[in-house]
């Protein structure tokens, strides 16, 4: 009996397809630049998550600054630049978060489209902490609604590069505002649930202010809005106090900032006779790993706010 192997010479003309398609596709898109993805960098993996979900597949999305990188003092690299130089797009936060690159990007927006997402949000929506008069806290991502201002910036930047695609990048961002609205939701519940007494979040720096306003507790740090600034004695025995006299349970490490600052917080609580527990690591200027769930911007917050509430409550 005559035996056809049909299969292996359907795959074998399925792989040969696929492989013209693709060779297709890649002659057109060299042929014709507005076919290719839109080459954006971002600072942030915080920004990049955003282009990522506005852009889709019609976006090709590079983020310079990694998990655990912290922004307030990250310097470009020689990569980094060559990176910028071969973008269509450059998004970065604004409000002096990458303090050390501002003179790098304000060169590079009088070549090509540059766009400070959080710029553009309302000042009298924004934190002007009054120790850093006029400047504004930067971390705005940690407020749900005004991040989705941010979105509104990218979508409105994607749309301005490629305007065939203007109503494909308006459907991706309305779909995850209904996302991301959600999210904010489960964030008030989760937060309600501890004890109003109890609910201080104590961390290295000055990164959650709006996640305190927004969502009703009290923030505190060592350091300000930036990691570039130094912490006194003074700060440590302002938070040693603080800890001890309101029995605080748990202070938090980042991801981004030493643990150092937090352990010789931990380490003057104990001087003084008491004890006040490590609550977990905190994702603040840098989300987590690419290909986990803290490596997109709400797995980021889902951990963080699951980590604050079990340590508290």
């Amino acid at each position: 009996m005559l035996k056809i192997k049909t299969p292996h010479l359907f795959l074998s003309w399925f792989s040969f397809i696929a492989v013209l398609t693709a060779a297709f596709t890649a002659s057109i898109a060299a042929a014709d630049p507005s076919k290719a993805p839109l080459k954006v960098v971002a600072t942030t993996g915080m920004i990049a998550d955003l282009a990522e979900e506005v852009g889709g597949d019609r976006v090709d999305v590079a983020a310079l600054m990694g998990p655990g990188v912290d922004p307030h003092l990250y310097k470009a690299t020689l990569s980094d630049l060559q990176q910028l130089q071969r973008a269509d797009l450059i998004l970065y936060n604004g409000l002096h978060l990458e303090g050390k690159m501002a003179e790098v990007l304000e060169k590079l927006a009088k070549k090509k489209p540059s766009v400070a997402v959080a710029s553009g949000i309302d000042t009298n929506l924004l934190l002007q902490p009054p120790e850093y008069e006029g400047q504004y806290d930067p971390h705005v991502w940690f407020d749900i609604k005004l991040w989705i201002k941010a979105m509104e910036a990218v979508t409105l930047s994607l749309s301005e590069q490629r305007p065939e695609d203007k109503q494909f990048f308006e459907s991706n961002a309305a779909a995850y505002m209904a996302e991301l609205l959600r999210l904010d939701e489960w964030i008030r519940e989760q937060i309600a649930s501890i004890p109003k007494a109890q609910r201080v979040l104590i961390t290295a720096h000055d990164a959650f202010g709006y996640f305190g306003k927004a969502y009703d507790i009290e923030v505190m740090g060592l350091q300000g809005l930036s990691t570039a600034s130094e912490f006194g004695l003074h700060d440590l025995k302002r938070l040693v106090d603080v800890i001890i006299d309101r029995r605080i349970k748990a202070v938090f490490v980042e991801s981004s900032v030493p643990q150092k600052f937090i352990l010789a917080l931990k380490e003057g609580v104990q001087a003084r006779g008491a004890e006040v527990a490590l609550g977990g690591e905190l994702f603040s200027d840098a989300m987590g790993e690419k290909g986990t769930p803290e490596g997109r911007y709400t797995g980021m917050l889902r951990h963080n706010v699951s980590t604050i509430v079990q340590a508290l409550r």
